[in-house]
């Protein structure tokens, strides 16, 4: 195996994606929300340095060309696995994220039956998409979290009522009620109607994936 700085980064963002449900373990919220958001930013960030390193410095190899997408598939799957454990477990949240899940582990038993005839099936450009919405989806889920609690810790103590006088501006907002909550909902709509993109785009290229590859899973007479 060769430890290239690419492969490095790989190897980090793997290591990262359990590190995501961790920060739930050992933080209490809101702190959880921003640890975990700043280390799966970071985590995207370095899937595209990694990849344009290798192509940049010659350096692929098949160590990075085998964690890649691994590691992409682990930060997506416990990022998701951590947003809906945490939430309401609205349908409108838990249905595209267990399509996205669906999709990944299909694929990937898909790949494994495949074995190296996996490799002549190329990533289409949707698949890069499909990718990116789905990491700015759960990165802006993340950031909801942030501003609902902050949310909370300065609405902490006040009645129903008088969180409504300063909404309304009857009261003078001291504690910032009013960004805080916009903050959150818009958050919350953003990350949501991206993630309905991210399985759209999951459903189709997941489709395209299998009619690829069924000619290779004819029985040879």
């Amino acid at each position: 195996m060769t430890w290239t700085v690419p492969n490095i980064l790989t190897v980090l963002r793997l290591l990262a994606a359990p590190g995501l449900a961790v920060m739930f373990l050992y933080f209490h919220r809101p702190y959880a929300d921003w640890f975990a958001l700043l280390l799966f930013v970071s985590a995207a960030i370095t899937d595209w340095f990694d990849g344009y390193l290798a192509r940049a410095w010659r350096q692929e190899t098949k160590l990075g060309a085998m964690l890649d997408p691994i590691a992409d598939k682990a930060m997506v799957v416990i990022a998701l696995m951590v947003i809906v454990g945490y939430s309401s477990m609205t349908p409108w949240l838990v249905l595209p994220s267990t399509v996205i899940l669906f999709r990944e582990v299909f694929v990937s038993g898909l790949r494994e039956f495949l074995g190296d005839t996996a490799g002549t099936l190329k990533v289409t450009k949707l698949a890069k998409w499909k990718t990116t919405a789905q990491m700015v989806a759960i990165a802006t889920l993340f950031s909801q979290g942030v501003f609902e609690h902050y949310l909370g810790m300065s609405s902490f103590g006040m009645d129903h009522a008088m969180i409504a006088d300063i909404l309304a501006g009857h009261e003078e907002d001291l504690q910032g009620l009013g960004w805080k909550l916009n903050g959150m909902i818009w958050t919350w709509y953003a990350g949501l109607g991206l993630l309905w993109v991210a399985a759209a785009l999951t459903l189709i290229t997941g489709a395209d994936y299998l009619i690829k590859a069924v000619p290779h899973l004819k029985d040879q007479r």
